[in-house]
């Protein structure tokens, strides 16, 4: 579990292509420096497990579900990813709940820079919008950030300088793709809503017996 409040951004210094999986590789600093193996990092939203470390790097397998659902099988020697280790029962919660269970890849499709902040739409699928709404929360590559519009087929968010500064956000360029976790909470509601409209409740049953 993670709040989407990116620690650090990482390197990547290798990756091992094995076929229908790959092996990753980050140089890190905050993340190492209490990770064990078996730990779970979120690398740009999607959460790997430390199979491997170093005085500064940890390795990752990744498997081929993985690769289809996120960008993870697109990542490079050189390229910088969003870090955050799992939450701790202390920590307090300063983005929203996240699992680091990517649902879909989306591409930034506009940028529109202020003075002081910067407008970013992205595109994602068309199953996702129903889970967005104004003011509400989604996790782009890891980043938790708040919808300013939500629309059918994209959204928006504002980005503060801290944001730009400290995750790949800051330059993510137009036709980037990203990584997109909705909020799991409205998930959850769904299901719910869906079980009980679509099961005739108890009193609706005897009616029809009678």
């Amino acid at each position: 579990m993670f709040t989407g409040i990116v620690e650090e951004l990482g390197t990547v210094t290798a990756v091992e292509d094995q076929g229908d999986a790959i092996r990753l590789t980050i140089a890190s600093d905050v993340t190492l420096s209490d990770a064990g193996l078996g730990d779970s990092i979120a690398v740009n939203g999607c959460c790997l497990t430390v199979a491997e470390r170093t005085d500064t790097t940890w390795t990752a397998d990744v498997m081929a579900e993985t690769l289809a659902k996120t960008t993870t099988g697109r990542l490079d020697v050189g390229d910088r990813v969003n870090l955050e280790r799992a939450v701790t029962a202390e920590k307090r919660l300063g983005g929203h709940v996240v699992q680091g269970h990517v649902d879909a890849v989306g591409e930034v499709v506009a940028r529109t820079p202020s003075e002081h902040w910067e407008l970013v739409e992205i595109k994602m699928p068309d199953e996702l919008g129903r889970y967005l709404v104004d003011k509400g929360s989604i996790t782009v590559d890891g980043t938790s950030l708040t919808v300013v519009e939500a629309g059918d087929h994209t959204f928006t968010v504002s980005l503060i300088p801290e944001t730009l500064a400290r995750t790949t956000l800051g330059f993510r360029a137009v036709g980037d793709q990203v990584n997109l976790e909705v909020d799991v909470i409205a998930k959850h509601v769904e299901k719910l809503v869906r079980a009980y409209t679509s099961t005739p409740s108890a009193s609706s049953a005897s009616s029809e017996e009678n």
